[in-house]
């Protein structure tokens, strides 16, 4: 089979608003179509900057076929690199996170500096230019306390994205932040079945007790659908707004990345079992306004993100095959919070480690169904299902003109 051919021609023929075909979702060659054609050239969320608190530290991630590390220099900057040794190719760094002096490797200890360069190479031959054996770059950005890189050789240009989304980030001050839990997750389903159940809400109410406690199931709040016509969220917005925080529903014109600011239920004002706050500390001494609700912040095809007064939980999500994905998730608190004073950690997680369990069994058993020889592409709901409508668009416009050759996303508004 020509897996790119056949790709193609499922997606030409598809039928709007209705689920993908069984090979979206479970063929080896279609994920790795993905990982080509996606993965491999697109802007992906990796960590934030205040896990890399000072020169030297750094942390690594795999995407892919692609090992990569993430480094703070001596000049404070972020640098991207491939984590392989220009040598024999081993792995420079192989620990999940660390701080070094400089990178060694460990097999046959070649140095770089924290930049890149290639500084020490034991024995090699008269001649050998160190110059030209460096560490190979992977393109790296922050944005409002966010770490993204690309593995393209020529990444699409950040700029848009960070002139649209840098104004919403930048009063939760997330560079100063810190980490107070973080849990990875690997749930046994494709990476777009995992964004599908993330896009909607309707199952909510069947699955999530937890987090209906506080979080509103309006098809309206995450702002493809209808959000400019809900009065409460247009009340929420000018009240925030008013405080100098951007809050209106913004979405870029290939629909990849978004913003927007919605209330939480009742009186809640955090993500807990009684919507009280989770954290003493506010996130951030620049935002004290009353009952902000949270910040959602969404990047196609790694993170979808809450940002509230007291804290932040973000998310991650990178394929490891056709039919698992590891989510990681991260609650972040003020740097000065002190664990056990200022919050109670099981308190803080509890609502979303809970929610991220019952979503891993959702999208193992829709992973588990789809594999039935019966399983045929199904309606989404348009009143509830918006925002999955939205994302399978998405893809298939993104995907579609690279299968097809020009290298190009479609462009077209969806808000």
């Amino acid at each position: 089979m020509d897996a790119r051919n056949d790709m193609l021609r499922l997606l030409n023929g598809r039928k709007q608003g209705f689920s993908l075909e069984q090979p979206f979702y479970t063929d080896p060659d279609f994920f790795k179509l993905d990982m080509e054609l996606i993965w491999y050239r697109d802007w992906l969320f990796i960590g934030h900057d205040c896990e890399l608190p000072k020169p030297g530290s750094y942390i690594t991630v795999q995407i892919g076929d692609y090992p990569v590390v993430i480094v703070r220099d001596q000049q404070g900057k972020i640098n991207g690199f491939h984590n392989s040794c220009r040598h024999r190719g081993s792995r420079v760094c192989n620990s999940d996170k660390g701080t070094a002096a400089k990178l060694v490797c460990p097999y046959h200890q070649w140095t770089y500096e924290l930049d890149g360069r290639l500084l020490f190479a034991r024995q090699m031959a008269d001649g050998f230019d160190k110059s030209q054996f460096g560490l190979k770059p992977v393109a790296c950005e922050t944005v409002g306390g966010y770490i993204f890189i690309c593995l393209a050789k020529e990444p699409a240009d950040f700029a848009p994205m960070r002139a649209m989304i840098e104004p919403y980030l930048k009063p939760h001050r997330l560079s100063e932040a810190k980490v107070a839990f973080e849990s990875t997750i690997i749930e046994k389903g494709n990476w777009k079945l995992v964004w599908e159940n993330n896009r909607e809400c309707y199952h909510c109410a069947g699955n999530h007790p937890e987090l209906c406690k506080t979080f509103p199931e309006a098809p309206t709040v995450t702002g493809v659908q209808g959000a400019d016509s809900d009065p409460e969220m247009l009340a929420h917005w000018a009240k925030c707004e008013a405080t100098g925080l951007p809050s209106k529903f913004r979405i870029d014109t290939a629909g990849q990345y978004r913003a927007t600011r919605a209330p939480l239920l009742r009186d809640a004002v955090s993500y807990t079992m009684t919507g009280k706050r989770a954290v003493k500390k506010n996130l951030s001494e620049a935002v004290s306004a009353d009952r902000i609700g949270t910040l959602m912040h969404y990047h196609y095809p790694t993170t979808w993100n809450h940002i509230l007064i007291d804290h932040a939980v973000t998310f991650r999500v990178l394929p490891i095959s056709a039919t698992e994905t590891a989510v990681t998730t991260k609650w972040l608190v003020h740097k000065d919070a002190v664990e056990g004073v200022d919050y109670d950690l099981a308190e803080l997680t509890h609502v979303w480690t809970e929610t991220n369990d019952q979503d891993r069994r959702i999208v193992e058993e829709n992973a588990f169904g789809i594999l039935s020889p019966a399983y045929e592409p199904g309606p989404y709901s348009e009143l509830h299902e918006g925002g999955v409508i939205q994302f399978v668009d998405w893809y298939a416009r993104f995907i579609g003109p690279r299968l097809a050759g020009d290298g190009r996303p479609a462009l077209r508004s969806v808000a």
